[in-house]
């Protein structure tokens, strides 16, 4: 069998062209947005290749729009069967692979490569036929679809016909071992009925002696016998031997460039797909985004993937919310107590983002999300013992990049930005930050305990993190004016200034 090249047409099935892309770093907001939880649990189970996969984040609309298209069809069962039964087959395939790296003879790895290859092309194979029969909708697969459908005709068709005609020849490969006397002899051919060696050794006593393996095993050196077996039978069927090494030898080079890249890619919707599929079943819910009506942007019951996750464990109930943003309304100020839920609420609105341009669905009930061009964060930081710079300083020096750029219509999260700063001088940056970032059509939220910042006007809603009539905390997030009295305590309770806190440190 001569050697196979052939030309495939080049093919992502996560981006519109063929170009690789990689994440130039990591973003500040998979840190911020707690998606590297996400992203490292995805990672654990289906390695850290998958990882790079969730930091690199489509550039345009388009490109969006082709994954969604893609993730659409994968998400119907069949396919999604289709391609795990696949996964699981490439697995076996690598399976084969390493133990033929184990083996000694010349001729055993011949037979591991016909093996592997085989089961190999058997996977594509198997595959191409599950995807005609679906409904394929999206541009992506009736594309993949189609160049696979090539391949299988031109090339691994005939490989796969090879490889199969080859193994069955060699199950039908016998020879006969003789026990007599303290004297061993190897023969061609069958004696119907006389049972197998292993049988044999235990009639004879022969316990604790090495069992005799078919040649063609894994064993990475052969016994005395095992390698005389081995030369007879290439002895006496020189034909059958020289067409297995040269097919061998001919297919070693078998992955396609296209093929190989689908192998790294795929993984991506199918390790997200999979996690939706665990989810559901604690009772979770995820929803296919689709684009705004009227109001710019809203969903039902939105929560924190990260957070949902880490309930599984702890059973801890997660508080979904809903929100919306009308036409006209660019940023929430979001004011409430301490361990309300801001921060969560704020969050689960990133990852809404995140989702939605990487494609995937989004853990909520439903939601309209429109297309924002990226995703800016700015949490709360520490001061740095590193640098010797003021909590403040941190923040700004954070912040600079982030109105430097001038990256209009993003969507940007701030979460308690200048709690070090005096009342009066916190009200006056935040709201220049504010305005610079509504002057550049971006939406957001801002997270603070400043009420002043919900009233500033154009654009702005003010949300609260609800209490209930006790004054405990429900992790509700509604419209509505900020309250003095929540914010008052979000203060006190912040820096321990309680009536039972004070009495304990002054008596």
């Amino acid at each position: 069998m001569e050697h196979f090249e052939g030309k495939t047409e080049e093919f992502s099935i996560l981006n519109l062209s063929a170009e690789k892309h990689d994440a130039d770093g990591i973003a500040s907001f998979f840190q911020d947005l707690n998606l590297l939880q996400v992203i490292d649990k995805l990672a654990k189970k289906w390695g850290k290749d998958v990882r790079k996969l969730y930091l690199y984040v489509p550039a345009t609309q388009e490109e969006e729009a082709y994954r969604r298209a893609v993730y659409g069809d994968i998400k119907q069962d069949a396919v999604y069967q289709a391609l795990m039964t696949f996964i699981s087959k490439l697995a076996e395939v690598e399976t084969l692979r390493e133990a033929g790296e184990k083996v000694q003879a010349h001729i055993q790895k011949a037979v591991w490569t016909v093996r592997e290859v085989g089961a190999y092309c058997s996977a594509y194979d198997e595959l191409v036929r599950e995807l005609e029969q679906a409904e394929l909708t999206s541009q992506g697969m009736q594309r993949f679809t189609r160049i696979l459908r090539g391949i299988m005709d031109s090339d691994y068709g005939k490989i796969l016909e090879k490889t199969q005609a080859l193994i069955k020849q060699m199950r039908e490969l016998r020879f006969v071992i003789t026990y007599d006397k303290d004297r061993i002899s190897v023969a061609l051919g069958t004696i119907p009925g006389e049972g197998q060696y292993s049988e044999m050794l235990k009639s004879k006593g022969g316990k604790g002696v090495k069992p005799f393996l078919n040649p063609f095993r894994t064993e990475p050196s052969l016994t005395e016998l095992e390698r005389a077996c081995l030369e007879i039978l290439i002895d006496k069927n020189e034909d059958f031997f020289r067409d297995l090494k040269n097919t061998a030898d001919s297919i070693a080079d078998y992955e396609k460039p296209v093929l190989k890249r689908f192998e790294q890619e795929i993984i991506f919707y199918l390790s997200f797909r999979t996690l939706t599929y665990d989810m559901e079943k604690a009772g979770f819910r995820f929803a296919t985004p689709e684009p705004p009506g009227m109001r710019r942007m809203e969903a039902e019951g939105l929560y924190d993937l990260a957070l949902a996750l880490t309930s599984l464990d702890t059973g801890k109930e997660v508080v979904p919310n809903d929100f919306y943003y009308d036409e006209g309304e660019s940023f929430f100020v979001l004011t409430g107590p301490n361990q309300g839920g801001k921060t969560t609420f704020a969050r689960s609105l990133g990852q809404l983002v995140y989702f939605t341009k990487m494609g995937l669905d989004v853990p909520a009930r439903s939601a309209k999300v429109p297309h924002f061009p990226d995703i800016q964060t700015h949490f709360s930081v520490e001061e740095s013992v590193e640098t010797g710079r003021g909590k403040l300083k941190e923040e700004l020096i954070r912040l600079a990049p982030m109105m430097d750029e001038f990256k209009k219509g993003t969507f940007v999260i701030i979460n308690e930005l200048f709690t070090t700063a005096a009342t009066y001088d916190a009200q006056i940056m935040g709201k220049k930050v504010l305005s610079h970032f509504i002057g550049l059509d971006c939406m957001g939220i801002y997270v603070t305990h400043l009420k002043e910042l919900a009233e500033v006007k154009g654009g702005v809603v003010s949300l609260r993190a609800m209490l209930d009539d006790r004054r405990v905390q429900t992790f509700r997030i509604l419209r509505g004016e900020a309250e003095d009295t929540a914010c008052a305590e979000n203060v006190v309770n912040k820096y321990k200034l309680t009536y039972d806190q004070l009495k304990e440190r002054l008596l």
